[in-house]
């Protein structure tokens, strides 16, 4: 390895100290100074037991050519019949045979690996080898270092006597023939799990058993430190990534250990003190001398951990924290956060906390998230949070900030860390501050709104804090709900109120479950001051409910659960137990409540929620319970009788069918009631009838029938009113309606939807009865009225009418197409296909008022709510489009008719996207020729709706060409999946585009076959030949030369189809394009590069078995002198940093710092075939050259280089700016798509 200095900047007391380079020549220095010593001590005899010690970094590993120890053997690869007596120890003749040696390399790898054996035993049995001669013992623990790097290689006792560090790692390197870019630390597999652990734990287990001795003998650990320092700064990645674990680990266990060693010098001291306090006569000369020695030898133990300290993280850390792989920058920062936690005394400084402020800024999520970790650590101990003042200060913004990264780990311990903030510092965050959380709650992540429920839980606690410590419980529930009531207001967020109570649920469950508060809040008066206002009561409601419903169904709101939980049996009989409470606590109070709250639409509609949430069971088990239930059935009703929304007539519904189910012993009296109910209703509107149809009826007649018929409709959509014979007036009153053309929508939508559900349940009844002909004959009859009556209403004036027709229309042929009546025989009598006329006018309808822009006339009328009027209509505009489009999926309308829709892609792909895509992707599973027959013939169609100017050229051939790309990239990967579609795709293109081409000089339609190219690329070779067969026979033996024709033929040889310049179309272009010039590749390993191999598509596969190289170089490449430099640290990042690049931003005090590269000469290694041994590698064969090739990339041209994360600058918009938490709908459960084409 080439020597490397650093020219590093100072930038703390820290750095102040002489700068060391951690490879090459320092090791080199270092172990000629050891040998020296050894030689010196052979010939003068054993050296006294205490000498003055020298610092880590100027120490070295003696390798002694005097002792004869012989050779160690080769450690053997892990083999599956290692027994448990090989793991715990070696038998007898094992260790015979070894020469009493202690536990081999191979022995501990295996032990280690298998995670079978007590670390303890396995580093005590290879202590008691190393204590008999410790070279051996130290050359079994480099093998064993070696082997978990997965290098087969194995360190010989002539290369430990006669190479220095960087030659053994040099030697090494060239033996890494391993096939795999896999090694131990990365591979996957069950066996691999734990053996981070063990190599930890094993590390862990060998300080402290040397804590009291090896660690200071001058030999051992600095002999280790130096080659795991060179290890380091290897360019192979397994190297660097397990010597930096091993170093990092090596260096906590010294921590620890000085750590112990302070403890003992403060006790030593002390009783020094308390002996020489003492009086002459008192004193004990013997006893103070003793003391003195021992602080002497405990301050010389504190001087040499220290050394090596300073050099594992001078040599190490200060390298490898900006390391090109985020595992190793992660390891670095995860034990930076147990050094400044466990020894606050040396390490809590600036010098040492602007490495995590630096790398909060890393680009990877996994770095970002164990430095908040570490954070969190420092910020949990109170004694250290006036040492984090000034770090608080400087990177407090960027802790706010990281709260919306787009890692979801690392936002919940940011917000977390923030949490730490707000209790343990005394200034903690101010609202502004706290208002970077706050919004959090209403996030889609459950973990992220759980932590931020937790921070918010905290501020209502600490706001309740000022109240008097001798209030009760119930005044201090009141408080914490006036609060929550507050910030729900003045959040803004309504309709998401089930979103803030999951989010409280883990912290304020106990709370949240106070129905006895909570109610009583509302059923007290707001008089001079007290109570709630009415914007109050109303939130209170809706998280009431919110919180009923969570604790009722036990699971999260819809948008938070990730996957359907299963619930354990603990939380079965919670939840029981909490849905008997609900029961138990509202059954009496709800009445009441409704009572109080009948006239306000929004508070009864939630109210109404609550008993669908009960144990009905209860009203029948006490006859005292009844009377409850007679008092809800009254309330149900007049309520009815007051409201004519939507809204509360369907909360009623839902309420009035659940108590009439016929489980329920009480549910004969509820259906009595309900009966009545709608025999006033029904008998107000008959009495209204004849002057309705007649024309005679004035307003109040009109108004009185129009609200019965819509409460007649809210309870046909949950319960069956067939008996009630409501087919044939609506029928009329439709009729009469479209006829005269006196239409009123409060009339005729509740009559729509009356006539629809009522044939709908008929059809329910003839599927699980045995009707007669006669009944057959008079649902299929009024099946054709009905689609008939809504045909007619398409082309009405008003929209209300107008939407809710063509949404029947959709149920209603879904409902009774020859798809969906084929498996039962009784109904396929029923079969009602959509006449010609009426696909023509759904049709209309699509093109007339759902592929349109919103009326802006009738959005400027209304001064609020604008947004909401947009996002309502556009809602309906969805549902309308995919009820169209399941009628296409299911075969209710031909494939054809699609087109109607494919036309429209890319330009309401915003608004339509989602739903188009799923229904192309639908249509090719039902017929994959046909559907691509319909994507030629939606071009087709817009093409020929083309102005003559526009043929060729201008903006809506421009998105013509647009649509094309973007239907074409539907198509997927699969190209022998989509051969035959795309072939018959481009003949039915290009027969359009050469029509009538005998017949005049050029075909009106030849630049059809300009969107045609767009699908060429997808087309394999044996198909472009065969589609330019067929294109030439098209054309006739004259084969004109039209410029949009040699474009197709181009793109037939090319598969490539740019857009060419106006000039260039009628030019004659070459057959071979100009090379681009040659640049950085960013080619995925196993892939290969279009320069290299001509048309990618000409290749018999898209999957290249092109070997992926074992290990490939992290090392980071030198800038293109072409290309400007966007970063001052990126552009000399390289060095001893392999593959590193700088992100540390530039401040001021004690974070500011200059450049932290380190300069080394790039090297090029010259191709292959042209490669000549230099001197120094002459004793290399091919194959180790081949091996190197394979580990060492770094000539950019030569090899594909495998994409590793890097650390980009702090300012970079990755991981906070282009993020954000996601607001979660409480409107539906599932998408569109799911419930459409499920």
């Amino acid at each position: 390895m080439e020597v490397q200095h650093s020219d590093e900047s100072s930038h703390d007391s820290l750095e102040e100290i002489e700068d060391i380079s951690d490879s090459g020549s320092d090791f080199e220095v270092q172990l000629k100074a050891m040998k020296r010593r050894k030689q010196t001590t052979a010939l003068l005899g054993p050296r006294p037991p205490k000498r003055p010690r020298r610092k880590a970094a100027s120490q070295a590993s003696p390798n002694p050519s005097t002792t004869s120890t012989p050779p160690a053997r080769s450690p053997q690869p892990p083999q599956p019949s290692l027994g448990r007596t090989r793991q715990l120890g070696s038998p007898r003749r094992e260790r015979e045979r070894r020469g009493n040696q202690g536990m081999s390399a191979g022995d501990m790898y295996e032990a280690v690996r298998s995670g079978k054996s007590a670390m303890v035993a396995v580093v005590d049995e290879w202590l008691d080898g190393y204590k008999q001669d410790r070279e051996a013992g130290l050359l079994e623990l480099i093998n064993f270092i070696v082997q978990c790097c997965g290098c087969k290689g194995v360190v010989s006792r002539e290369m430990f006597d006669g190479m220095q560090n960087a030659e053994i790692i040099s030697t090494l390197t060239k033996e890494f023939n391993e096939d795999s870019v896999n090694y131990p630390l990365c591979s996957p597999g069950p066996q691999w799990r734990k053996f981070r652990a063990g190599v930890c734990e094993f590390v862990q287990v060998l300080v402290r058993s040397c804590q009291n001795s090896l660690l200071y003998d001058e030999y051992l650990f600095s002999a280790l430190l130096a080659l795991l320092t060179g290890l380091s700064d290897s360019q192979v990645r397994a190297f660097r990534h397990t010597s930096t674990l091993i170093a990092m680990k090596l260096m906590t266990g010294i921590v620890e250990v000085a750590v112990t060693v302070f403890a003992q010098i403060k006790t030593t001291q002390r009783r020094y003190d308390v002996e020489r306090s003492k009086s002459a006569e008192h004193r004990a000369s013997e006893r103070l001398e003793e003391l003195q020695a021992t602080i002497s030898e405990l301050r010389e133990h504190q001087e040499e951990l220290s050394s090596m300290m300073n050099a594992t993280f001078r040599g190490v850390f200060v390298h490898r924290y900006r390391d090109r792989v985020a595992e190793i920058r992660a390891v670095c920062i995860e034990e930076m956060g147990v050094w400044l936690r466990e020894n606050p005394g040396d390490f809590l400084n600036d010098g040492y906390l602007k490495y995590l402020g630096w790398t909060l800024h890393d680009k990877q999520g996994s770095v970002r998230l164990q430095c908040v970790r570490a954070l969190q650590g420092l910020y949990k101990e109170k004694d250290l949070i006036g040492r984090l003042e000034l770090f608080t200060s400087r990177f407090k913004e960027r802790m706010l900030c990281m709260v919306l990264d787009k890692d979801p780990d690392v936002a919940v311990e940011a917000v977390q860390l923030l949490l730490l903030l707000q209790q343990r510092t005394e200034e903690g965050l101010s609202e502004e501050e706290c208002s970077h959380v706050y919004p959090l709650v209403f996030a889609s992540r459950r973990g992220l709104a759980s932590a931020a429920g937790a921070f918010l839980y905290h501020k209502l606690c600490s706001a309740m804090s000022s109240e008097p410590q001798e209030a009760d419980m119930g005044s201090r529930r009141a408080s914490f709900f006036n609060l929550l009531v507050t910030f729900y207001i003045q959040s803004e967020f309504h309709e998401h109120g089930a979103y803030l109570v999951d989010s409280l649920w883990g912290v304020a469950g106990s709370e949240l479950r106070d129905w006895d508060t909570m109610t009583s809040l509302l059923v007290q008066e707001a008089d001079q001051g007290q109570g709630l206002v009415d914007e109050e009561e109303g939130a209170l409601i809706e998280l009431m409910m919110c919180a009923v419903r969570q604790a009722a169904e036990g699971h999260p709101p819809v948008g938070r659960a990730q996957a359907k939980k299963i619930l354990s049996m603990k939380d079965k009989k919670t939840q029981a137990q909490d849905k008997r409470r609900i029961t138990t606590h509202f059954i009496t109070l709800l009445p009441q409540l409704l009572a109080k709250y009948s006239a306000d639409v929004e508070k009864v509609t939630c109210l109404l929620k609550a008993p669908l949430h009960f144990d009905l069971e209860t009203y029948s088990s006490t006859g005292r319970l009844e009377k409850y239930l007679d008092l809800l059935l009254a309330q149900v009703c007049g309520i009815v009788e007051k409201h004519t929304e939507s809204g509360v007539l369907e909360a009623c519904a839902r309420v009035a069918c659940a108590l009439c189910h016929d489980k329920y012993t009480f549910s004969g009296r509820a259906d009595l009631v309900v009966s009545q109910l709608l025999d006033s209703l029904t008998d107000r509107f008959s009495s209204h009838l004849n002057e309705l149809l007649q024309g005679t009826a004035d307003e109040d007649e009109v108004y009185s029938a129009a609200t019965a018929l819509t409460r007649v409709a809210a309870f046909s959509s949950a319960k069956d009113l067939t008996s009630w014979k409501l087919f044939e007036p609506c029928f009329q009153l439709l009729k009469s309606g479209v006829e005269s053309r006196d239409i009123d929508k409060e009339l005729m939508v509740p009559a729509l939807k009356c006539a629809a559900f009522h044939v709908l349940w008929e059809k329910v009844r003839v599927a699980n009865s045995t009707p007669t002909k006669a009944e057959v004959k008079r649902l299929k009859k009024e099946v054709r009225s009905f689609c008939i009556v809504c045909q007619s209403c398409l082309s009405v004036g008003q929209p209300e009418i107008r939407d809710q027709a063509f949404e029947l229309l959709c149920d209603m042929l879904l409902l009774f197409g020859v798809s969906s009546v084929r498996s039962q025989p009784t109904l396929q009598p029923l079969a009602h296909p959509p006449s010609d006329s009426l696909r023509f006018d759904m049709a209309a309808f699509l093109l007339d008022y759902v592929f349109t822009e919103p009326d802006d006339d009738q959005l400027s009328g209304e001064a609020e709510g604008v947004e909401e009027v947009k996002m309502a209509t556009l809602q309906r505009r969805r549902n309308q489009l995919a009820g169209y489009c399941k009628l296409v999926i299911y075969g209710i309308l031909d494939l054809s008719t699609a087109t109607d829709v494919f036309k429209y892609y890319s330009k309401f792909y915003k608004d339509y996207g989602d739903i188009i895509k799923e229904t192309l992707s639908k249509t090719k599973m039902i017929s994959p020729v046909q559907s691509a027959k319909t994507v030629c013939l939606s071009l087709q169609q817009l093409f020929s709706a083309l102005a003559p100017e526009c043929v060729g050229g201008g903006q809506e051939f421009g998105e013509i060409r647009e649509l094309a790309k973007r239907l074409a990239m539907s198509f997927g990967i699969d190209l022998h999946r989509v051969r035959k579609p795309l072939v018959s795709l481009h003949m039915d293109g290009i027969r359009f585009a050469l029509r009538e081409a005998a017949e005049v000089e050029q075909p009106p339609n030849l630049p059809f076959l300009e969107i045609l190219s767009e699908f060429s690329f997808k087309l394999l070779r044996q198909d472009r030949a065969q589609l330019s067969a067929f294109l030439s026979a098209e054309c006739g033996s004259a084969a004109p030369s039209w410029p949009s024709l040699r474009m197709y033929q181009r793109s037939l040889q090319s598969g490539s189809s740019k857009p060419r310049e106006e000039g260039e179309r009628s030019a004659t272009l070459s057959p071979h394009s100009t090379p681009a010039a040659k640049r950085r590749r960013t080619t995925p390993q196993g892939s290969v590069s279009s320069a290299s191999r001509g048309p990618w598509l000409d290749s018999s596969s898209i999957h290249s078995n092109v070997a992926t190289p074992g290990l490939t170089s992290t090392v980071q490449r030198q800038p293109s002198k072409h290309l400007p430099v966007t970063h001052r640290t990126q552009a000399s990042a390289t060095g001893s940093d392999k593959g590193s690049i700088i992100s540390e931003p530039e401040s001021d005090d004690d974070f500011s710092e200059g450049s932290l590269q380190r300069k080394v000469e790039p090297r090029r290694r010259s191709k292959l075939p042209n490669t000549q041994a230099s001197p120094s590698s002459g004793h290399c064969d091919l194959e180790s050259h081949l091996t190197m090739l394979s580990l060492i990339e770094e000539d950019e041209d030569d090899e594909v280089e495998e994409e590793e994360p890097e650390i980009e600058d702090f300012e970079s918009d990755d991981s906070d700016h282009d993020t954000g938490f996601t607001l979660p709908s409480t409107r539906r459960s599932t998408s569109y798509l799911e419930e459409l084409f499920q």
